[in-house]
C-alpha cells in the first residue's frame, strides 16, 4: 500500500524531509507539500493518509486520529516562526480586534490560550488572508511560518512577541505546533505501512542532524536569508516528542479544553512504536 502523505511547505520542517529532497533516501509514500491548515483538512477529509498536522488538529480529532511517536516541530523556549506583530502588549489588547491568519490551527489557539487564559483578556479575533500586510498597518497580527520569520526582519523587536516565548514564560513547558498523524483507518488497514513511513521521517532527520551544511543549502535555496539565520533557527525549533515535550503538548491540550476549543482532553498518546517490521 502507498501512502498518501503531506508535507508542510515551509522551511521548518526541511530538517525531516532533507534527505527525501537531497536523494538519499527514498520515501516509501507521495508526498503532497502544503500549508499546515490544508493538511488538516486533507487528512480528516480523507485526501492524506498521514501527515504532519497541527497540534490543536489532533488534539480536537484524537479519536479519530492516530498520533505517531518520535516527531514533532516544537521549541523549547522562543519558536521564531509564529509571532504575534503588535504596537501594544498582549496584556494591553483587551477587548480589541486581533488578526490571526488561518494557516495555522495550533498558533491560532495557542493566542487564544495565551491571551484569555495567561492575560485574562477577551479579544476579538478576525481572519485575515494577508497577515504581513494588516501588521504593516499596525493592527495586532499573528503571524506564522515564513511570513513570522519576514516580521522579524522587518518590524522593531519591541512589537514582535513570540508564542513560544510568551507560553514557557508562563508554564515553563516547551511548545508543540505540529505532530505527525495518520488516520486511524489507514492504520487499522496496514500498519507496517505506517510504521515504514515513520521509520523513514526518523531515518531522515537523523542524516539531517548529520548534515546540517546541506539542510541548510536546501533552505537557503528555498528562501535566501542572511547567513547564519538556519543554523540559529534550526537550533531553536526541537524536532523530538521526547518526555518534555509530551508534557508540553498535554498542557497545551488541558488549556485548550479549559477555554472550550476542544471537547475532550486527548487520552492516547504514540500508538505506532513497535508496529510493523524494518
Amino acid at each position: 500500500m502507498t501512502l498518501r502523505c503531506g508535507r508542510i511547505k515551509y522551511t521548518n520542517d526541511l530538517p525531516i524531509y532533507a534527505a527525501f529532497d537531497a536523494g538519499v533516501i527514498a520515501y516509501p509514500g507521495t508526498l503532497h507539500a502544503d500549508v499546515p491548515a490544508r493538511l488538516n483538512a486533507m487528512l480528516l477529509q480523507g485526501d492524506l493518509d498521514l501527515s504532519p498536522i497541527s497540534a490543536f488538529t489532533w488534539a480536537a480529532n484524537w479519536q479519530q486520529l492516530v498520533l505517531l511517536p518520535d516527531l514533532c516541530i516544537g521549541a523549547r523556549d522562543e519558536v521564531v516562526s509564529v509571532v504575534l506583530v503588535s504596537p501594544i502588549p498582549p496584556s494591553a489588547i483587551d477587548g480589541g480586534p486581533v488578526y490571526v491568519s488561518e494557516e495555522s490551527a495550533s498558533g491560532r489557539n495557542l493566542l487564544r490560550v495565551l491571551l484569555e487564559r495567561r492575560f485574562g483578556l477577551t479579544p476579538r479575533y478576525f481572519p485575515e488572508p494577508d497577515p504581513l500586510q494588516r501588521a504593516r498597518g499596525g493592527d495586532p497580527t499573528l503571524l506564522i511560518g515564513d511570513n513570522a520569520i519576514d516580521a522579524i526582519e522587518r518590524f522593531p523587536a519591541e512589537q514582535v512577541y513570540d508564542l513560544g516565548r510568551l507560553w514557557h514564560e508562563w508554564t515553563g513547558q516547551q511548545t508543540v505546533f505540529a505532530v505527525w498523524a495518520a488516520r486511524r483507518d489507514a492504520f487499522e488497514r496496514d500498519p507496517a505501512a505506517i510504521a515504514d513511513c515513520m521509520h523513514a521521517l526518523t531515518d531522515s532527520y537523523t542524516w539531517s542532524r548529520a548534515h546540517l551544511a546541506d539542510v541548510v543549502a536546501l533552505a537557503q535555496n528555498a528562501i535566501a536569508r542572511p547567513a547564519g539565520f538556519y543554523e540559529h533557527y534550526y537550533a531553536k525549533l526541537n524536532f523530538m516528542l521526547h518526555a518534555a515535550a509530551q508534557n508540553g503538548l498535554r498542557a497545551y491540550c488541558r488549556e485548550l479544553f479549559e477555554i472550550g476549543a476542544i471537547g475532550s482532553i486527548p487520552e492516547r498518546f504514540e500508538e505506532v512504536a513497535g508496529a510493523g517490521t524494518r
